[in-house]
């Protein structure tokens, strides 16, 4: 969808199908159940919740998060029912003053040329909607059709201030901004600078920019308390590194976010087997101000241990071209094998670094790259 809008280049799109080839398959385990989906939709489904009159103290909050349809429907009944409710009023004043009969020419009716209910309808859209056709007018003859008068231009009003605003949130919600906030497919771990790191890669497709972005990682895992308490989600942060040294993001072209794999780390005891077999999830929240709004926004995904890739990295996706930088995004997913311990990061610290050769995984690719 978003490459027929010419938001997403089709090369990237071909990527990505192409990454489901080139990649391992992986499939997730039976009867595991994502906290959150790789599309950022939370999996929690609220049930038993009694007390359902909280959402109508918050009527605006729960009007925006209506589907369209349901806002549409209550749009549409909004301005019918005052309508109607009013038209009936105008209705009874001119039934009561006697409008409805009388036809002399001394006689001054409330509303001119009120005969009927239609009349007294027609006559409400009027005055809501200020459509003034010079058939149907108010006179000076009653002070409660002036009062009414008064009453339904404020309902009209607090009507339209409401359900014009309603639609103006839906339509700029931020999470449009979010669809083209993108995130690789798989997290890798590989070595930098010595040190096992699990890393993604975050881009933004658009040339506006997200203002003050941030990048946060948590680890999703079932654990259990010294005390035997068992916690089904354990929400841990995990520290990162940004590459640019400071607590945002600089999102310009597609930046590779980085977790050093430390003592503080919840995956420190992990080796590459010990991760398959390891029912844990980490989630990625990019939050940042969309520049030509001023909404804040926020993009979510996650990695189950399946989504992992042990011992790869991702390649370059800019180049420098005639004197300007260009992101190849067809390279945004990309991955390629490289030497990496097979062990955890706290055998690697205790057995002294990488420098020796037994901590690497003997792969006979790697040992002839090495050879060459």
């Amino acid at each position: 969808m978003l490459s027929r809008k010419g938001l997403i280049p089709e090369d990237y799109l071909l990527t990505r199908l192409a990454e489901d080839v080139l990649q391992p398959k992986y499939k997730a385990k039976q009867g595991k159940a994502r906290f959150v989906g790789k599309n950022g939709t939370c999996n929690v489904a609220h049930t038993n919740i009694r007390e359902q009159g909280r959402f109508l103290q918050d009527v605006f909050t729960t009007l925006v998060d209506l589907k369209w349809l349901h806002t549409l429907i209550i749009f549409t009944m909004s301005f019918l029912c005052s309508w109607l409710l009013f038209g009936m009023i105008w209705w009874l004043v001119a039934f009561a003053h006697g409008d409805l009969g009388e036809s002399g020419d001394d006689f001054v009716p409330c509303v001119t040329d009120i005969h009927s209910f239609s009349s007294a309808f027609l006559f409400s859209i009027e005055v809501q909607v200020t459509i003034g056709f010079g058939g149907r007018m108010i006179t000076e003859e009653c002070v409660s059709a002036i009062i009414i008068l008064i009453v339904q231009n404020i309902v009209g009003l607090v009507i339209n201030a409401i359900m014009l605003g309603c639609i103006f949130m839906k339509t700029a919600q931020a999470h449009r901004r979010a669809e083209t906030l993108i995130f690789s497919k798989h997290a890798v771990i590989s070595l930098r600078n010595g040190k096992l790191c699990f890393m993604i890669r975050i881009g933004d497709l658009r040339k506006s920019m997200i203002i003050s972005a941030t990048v946060r990682m948590q680890v999703v895992r079932r654990s259990t308390t010294e005390e035997g308490e068992v916690v089904p989600l354990d929400q841990i942060d995990i520290h990162m590194d940004n590459p640019v040294g400071t607590n945002g993001v600089f999102l310009v072209s597609p930046l590779i976010i980085c977790h050093v794999i430390d003592k503080s780390s919840p995956l420190y005891e992990l080796s590459p087997n010990d991760l398959q077999h390891q029912d844990l999830e980490v989630i990625v929240v990019l939050e940042g101000v969309v520049e030509t709004t001023g909404i804040t926004t926020q993009a979510r995904t996650s990695y189950l241990s399946e989504e992992i890739l042990w011992g790869q990295r991702f390649v370059p996706t800019v180049s420098e071209d005639d004197g300007m930088y260009a992101v190849d995004y067809s390279k945004f997913g990309n991955t390629v094998k490289v030497p990496t311990p097979c062990c955890s990061a706290k055998k690697l610290e205790e057995a002294g670094g990488v420098a020796r050769p037994s901590l690497f995984s003997l792969n006979p690719e790697w040992l002839s790259e090495r050879k060459h």
